[in-house]
């Protein structure tokens, strides 16, 4: 997330307590990426709201989360990332409040978006904060900690937003899966100052302005049509948009070049991008965490509005998922060491699209009432394959990237991350609005909304296959010439 650095005091020490606030911390903007697909059929009722506006509730959460992300990082070096933790919480926390009194689908959406930012403040902190305050033992297993509960905090989103929806508290319905957030960030406020020891960099660096408002109108423009393009008939404003993507990018990266070159600290560094492997974390990133989070939204929305499941239980029906996907993360290390990075990212990949099979072939036989026990074959399956290829995520991103880059790396690979999570709710939401918009029904729309991504996962599959064969080739030219020149060497010392 940010770039290491020492402590501003020297001997401040991360203790137990400080730990388990600052997971409780990640645990809260984490959880709130899912927890509002499950309310999201009572939101539609509430405000009749579309399927392309149920998208853009989940999606400018995303898109301001991964905008925000890296900038956020910085400021923590810059003033403190207790400081900088402690801002995120109360702006987390005044647009829960908005989300939970909004009147309009634009006041939700405006809110989600601010909740958005206070997460991009929140998340930094916590990895640099492990980072800087623990070491050894400590820190390996703080490391450990905060992968499993980034991941599990998907699926305790749903399970969470389903019981509240149901259980209905003080009437408020969907509102309550906002309003929850207020006493945890009070919590947080609270245990913050106490057990958090403030960190920051020992020089400022500057902010890349022109870099993040380039990344995020390429965002927008690569979000906007995805979810508003097909219900509005491609009408020349979006095409305009997508036509626009190609040369912003070419602009931010003559930008992050010239940052570069001045000695600056772009956001997206292109000495990174020139990286194998960190160019295919950012593919892992792409193709996986978008088919991720769109899985999250159109099943949810499914197994309610098409299957007629309440809240309850169309989030308990990810409970397997968890379950399943908390045992392989556990694990992937020991994959890793056994078979190494890519073949476990393909194993991964081999072991979810067996389970996307299995929950088309499992929906199409029990439509159109399926039900929560009859789903946890294919959805154990689909979480255990998930947790192997987050495992190999930053595995792979980071694998041969100089460590004094580890910070500058971690945060960019996390803002493609996050923006994926934000553009996978519209790119397979749209593919399953398209599909009903058409005149076809849930089953069909779901249906063609997973065959989506099990082709997302083949593409993936096929480019890992290729990225390993050629990282093994690599390897073997660079041993090979290190074998030549410790010959030549010898040779050389032996006349």
């Amino acid at each position: 997330m940010s770039s290491s650095s020492a402590p501003s005091a020297t001997g401040s020490q991360l203790g137990a307590a400080g730990l388990a606030v600052l997971l409780a911390g990640q645990l809260l903007p984490q959880i709130d990426f899912s927890i509002v697909n499950v309310a999201l059929d009572a939101i539609a009722q509430t405000f009749h709201a579309s399927a392309t506006e149920l998208e853009l509730i989940v999606a400018v959460y995303g898109v301001a989360f991964a905008v925000c992300l890296a900038m956020g990082g910085r400021l923590g070096d810059n003033f403190g990332r207790r400081k900088l933790f402690l801002w995120g919480v109360q702006v987390f926390g005044i647009a829960s409040l908005l989300c939970g009194l909004a009147g309009s689908i634009w006041m939700l959406l405006f809110a989600r978006m601010l909740q958005g930012v206070g997460a991009a403040l929140i998340v930094p902190q916590i990895l640099a904060t492990i980072h800087v305050g623990l070491s050894g033992h400590e820190h390996s297993r703080a490391i450990g900690y905060y992968g499993a509960i980034g991941g599990l905090a998907f699926i305790i989103g749903q399970v969470l937003g389903g019981f509240l929806v149901s259980a209905d508290i003080a009437g408020l319905g969907w509102r309550s899966v906002f309003l929850i957030n207020l006493p945890i960030c009070a919590a947080l406020l609270i245990a913050t100052p106490r057990w958090i020891p403030e960190t920051k960099r020992a020089t400022r660096t500057d902010i890349d302005w022109s870099g993040t408002t380039l990344l995020a109108m390429v965002i927008v423009s690569l979000l906007l049509p995805l979810a508003l393009g097909p219900v509005r008939h491609w009408s020349w404003p979006y095409i305009a948009l997508l036509i626009a993507v190609p040369p912003l990018l070419a602009w931010l990266w003559r930008v992050e070049r010239n940052e570069e070159r001045r000695g600056a600290h772009p956001l997206l560094p292109p000495a990174l991008l020139r990286i194998p492997s960190t160019r295919f974390g950012l593919v892992i990133a792409v193709l996986f965490f978008s088919c991720w989070s769109g899985y999250m939204f159109a099943m949810s929305l499914t197994l309610q509005s098409g299957a007629g499941l309440s809240p309850l239980q169309a989030g308990n029906s990810f409970i397997a998922m968890g379950a399943t996907y908390f045992l392989s993360s556990l694990n992937s290390a020991r994959f890793v060491r056994r078979i190494g990075q890519a073949p476990t990212l393909m194993l991964g990949c081999v072991i979810q699209m067996i389970g996307l099979l299995g929950l088309i072939l499992t929906l199409k036989l029990t439509w159109p009432h399926p039900g929560v026990l009859q789903l946890i074959p294919a959805t154990m399956l689909i979480g255990f394959g998930q947790a192997l290829i987050v495992g190999s995520f930053f595995r792979i991103g980071l694998s041969d990237m100089p460590t004094e880059q580890a910070g500058a790396g971690s945060s960019m690979l996390s803002t493609v991350q996050q923006a994926s999570f934000g553009l996978g709710s519209a790119l397979l939401g749209t593919v399953l609005a398209q599909v009903l918009h058409q005149g076809g029904d849930y089953l069909q729309a779901i249906v063609t909304a997973l065959g989506t991504e099990f082709v997302l996962m083949a593409v993936l599959l096929v480019s890992a296959f290729f990225y390993h064969r050629r990282h093994d080739r690599l390897r073997g030219i660079n041993h090979a010439a290190a074998t030549a020149t410790g010959n030549t060497t010898g040779n050389t010392a032996a006349r």
